[in-house]
């Protein structure tokens, strides 16, 4: 039988999807579930692992289905998820000791503030290229280890498996057979040397962590085992696995050095492929490996931005001022310029370049003409004004994004409002392309890739990106600075150091 199907399982953080893709990545059935969110705690995020996996399985089953194809035709599953988010399990059982701790929790936000003190963040930085931060894995490890009764013990004596939700879920799909990740997962836990490729021991000491708890780490687009044939109907090959963001950098097709993609989700991620040499920020970016091919990892810096959509979410079910998130950008459109509303969406802390993760989340400007319309724009407003604050810090650390041209992807790329606001306070071109579940394109590119389907990265191996529009900036450079400036105004009043 032809084995002309690929399959992208997107696990995200509050919503899992699976897309089914033909062999040239045209997308032919698509499925998606949301799962609950826990907050047990202020600044604490956790996800049931039971909800990771059941939603996953479905997901995957339903495009499959809606696909109509035998399980038998699917050359490769490619796997994107969430990182970061941290999961330990009952090697024996399969079992979660306890909820997933999502990348957003800040509960070690003290552990990481210590380690700052004793100095040991040049250390984390120049082997991982990421900061002291509660958003990284190790630090949510340890808590695990420290707080979950018995956990440290049983891992020390090699009953536990540590993972990220591929990790964790390829665990899953194949029976526990294999427990493993790719280089860009492993590139985010604040263990793994960037440089070296592979686990650190000066690392894993400081933070005690067992080495036995930790996976084996493969490319990209590799061999991740089979699936159980009860899963699917039939063993299906798992060949491709990377990050949520590096995925979407594969989808966009930003494979030569200088190009930029920005990722428009719960949160946004904009990252810059920096080549095969690793740059150290000034800016206090994260320099982090954007994928790894047949042993070659290719680097990128990146800016990290905890609440993009997430704020569209909190106008929805928080403040219950909208019924959609697409109701934000008509109402945008129609908000009274003459207000200057501005939202700082540091619900879960300011990420890139400040990395304050106490800072809490605060709005400016209020006057009684201020109603629901200026609301909706100052949250998609912050969304642009934030990716400035990362494409300035980028375009300090590598002087050539002079020309540069953002691609654009995730749910709020939909908005032509956002965008093309976007586009006015960049002053840049933002492109964005006919498929914009690019996350799940570039697992199921990596997957194709691993699997014969798909032409190896190059310039030939962007052929599956397609433009849909391009928003050029028409504002003054004048008028952009200036609101601009009152942004980060706004934001220097939230900050806490």
């Amino acid at each position: 039988m032809t084995t002309d199907i690929l399959l992208a399982l997107d696990q995200g953080t509050t919503s899992t999807r699976a897309i089914a893709f033909d062999a040239a990545l045209h997308p032919i059935a698509s499925a998606q579930q949301e799962f609950r969110q826990h907050f047990p705690a202020p600044g604490w995020v956790e996800h049931e692992p039971e909800d990771i996996w059941r939603t996953s399985l479905a997901t995957l089953r339903e495009a499959l289905g809606g696909a109509g194809v035998d399980p038998r035709r699917v050359a490769g599953i490619g796997i994107t998820n969430q990182r970061e988010t941290t999961l330990l399990w009952d090697r024996a059982t399969g079992r979660c000791l306890h909820r997933a701790i999502v990348w957003q929790d800040r509960r070690t936000a003290e552990h990481c503030a210590r380690l700052r003190s004793e100095g040991a963040e040049l250390l984390l930085n120049e082997r991982t290229g990421l900061l002291a931060d509660p958003y990284f894995s190790a630090t949510k490890l340890a808590w695990l280890l420290d707080h979950v009764p018995g956990a440290r013990a049983a891992a020390e004596r090699g009953g536990l498996a540590f993972g990220t939700v591929d990790c964790f879920l390829i665990w899953r799909l194949t029976g526990g057979r294999l427990h493993t990740t790719d280089a860009t997962n492993a590139a985010r836990t604040m263990l793994f040397d960037i440089r070296r490729g592979d686990w650190d021991d000066e690392l894993l000491r400081l933070f005690r962590i067992p080495r036995g708890v930790l996976p084996t780490v493969r490319d990209c687009a590799a061999d991740f085992g089979l699936t159980d044939a009860v899963h699917l109907g039939a063993a299906v090959p798992i060949r491709g696995v990377a990050g949520d963001q590096q995925a979407a950098t594969v989808g966009q097709g930003c494979f030569q050095p200088g190009m930029l993609k920005s990722t428009y989700g719960t949160g946004c991620f904009a990252l810059l492929n920096t080549g095969e040499t690793p740059v150290a920020s000034r800016t206090r970016l994260l320099t982090t490996i954007a994928y790894q091919i047949e042993g070659v990892r290719t680097y990128a810096l990146e800016g990290a931005i905890f609440v993009a959509g997430a704020a569209v979410q909190w106008l929805r079910d928080g403040l219950g001022i909208i019924a959609t998130a697409a109701e934000a950008g008509d109402l945008a459109a129609k908000a009274d310029a003459a207000q200057s509303v501005v939202l700082v969406p540091a619900f879960t802390g300011l990420g890139a370049p400040h990395w304050d993760a106490e800072a809490r989340a605060a709005i400016f400007g209020l006057t009684r003409g201020a109603g629901r319309a200026e609301l909706c724009r100052a949250a998609l407003e912050a969304v642009a004004f934030q990716t400035r604050d990362l494409t300035d810090a980028m375009r300090a650390d590598w002087p050539d994004t002079h020309a540069m041209v953002l691609r654009v992807d995730g749910g709020m790329a939909a908005s032509d409002w956002t965008m093309k606001f976007l586009a006015d306070i960049l002053g840049a071109p933002v492109d964005r392309p006919v498929v914009r579940e690019t996350t799940a394109l570039g697992a199921a590119y990596l997957a194709g890739l691993q699997a014969g389907l798909c032409p190896a990265p190059g310039a030939s191996g962007a052929t599956h990106w397609r433009l849909e529009r391009r928003f050029m900036p028409t504002m003054s450079r004048e008028e952009a600075s200036r609101r601009h400036g009152i942004w980060q105004d706004a934001v220097r009043r939230t900050l806490t150091h």
